[in-house]
């Protein structure tokens, strides 16, 4: 367990190989060709899993592809419209949950509170975090991992291993300082099989991916393009 008890959940599956989250945002891609792509070149070198919006949430999980929420409320069932419940999101089809991305910022008590959810449903956690400072704080409240992702090199297509290598290690170095079981991923500009390969030179266990698949002519064959060099 992480160090307040949050971290239990494995029945996803424990990634032994690299892990790619691609997040699609609200971008206008078909997120069904996106995750029939990913479940095609899932690997023993490389996990691949999709995480839609919401209301496609259901339709990615039927193609057999990984599926993890972008973001999950600190909430209880009851009076909270517009939330993401964590029941409602598993009961979709979602193995996990996101939190905290930058385009999805919440304060470290909600973060606290939405693990706790993300815990009662089963959903395997990502805590996303701007620098290695904020990466020590969140792997503290016990996440399955944690994302460093300078918000600046977000959509930028400049990986941030090669923008700022230090940055990554610091995440590193940061998170296994306070819980070395916590996994460690990085994103912001990952777009190459070269990026993933120089994250993980650097100590991360995966990565977090977006414009690049979500925004690609052909999906499957930019994951294949990416994953290849593992």
């Amino acid at each position: 367990k992480g160090v307040t008890g949050h971290k239990q959940y494995v029945g996803a599956g424990v990634e032994t190989s690299r892990f790619g989250l691609v997040n699609l945002k609200a971008y206008d891609c078909d997120p069904v060709a996106v995750a029939r792509g990913g479940s095609r070149v899932d690997s023993p070198a490389a996990t691949v899993a999709g995480a839609p919006q919401t209301a496609h949430l259901q339709a990615v999980a039927d193609t057999g592809v990984r599926t993890w929420a972008q973001h999950g409320d600190p909430v209880t069932s009851g009076s909270h419209t517009g939330t993401a419940l964590a029941e409602a999101v598993a009961d979709a089809g979602a193995g996990g949950t996101l939190l905290n991305h930058s385009e999805r910022r919440l304060r470290l008590a909600d973060i606290d509170g939405a693990l706790e959810a993300a815990d009662r449903a089963g959903l395997r956690t990502v805590v996303c975090a701007n620098n290695p400072d904020q990466v020590a704080a969140v792997t503290a409240l016990g996440p399955d991992a944690v994302a460093v992702e300078p918000p600046a090199l977000i959509g930028t297509g400049t990986p941030v291993s090669q923008a700022d290598p230090e940055v990554v290690r610091e995440a590193v170095e940061a998170a296994q300082t306070v819980d070395p079981s916590v996994s460690v991923y990085c994103g912001a500009g990952i777009s190459t099989g070269a990026d993933i390969a120089a994250a993980g030179d650097l100590g991360a266990d995966g990565v977090l991916l977006a414009s690049g698949v979500a925004k690609a002519d052909d999906p499957q064959a930019a994951l294949v393009d990416l994953i290849d060099p593992l």
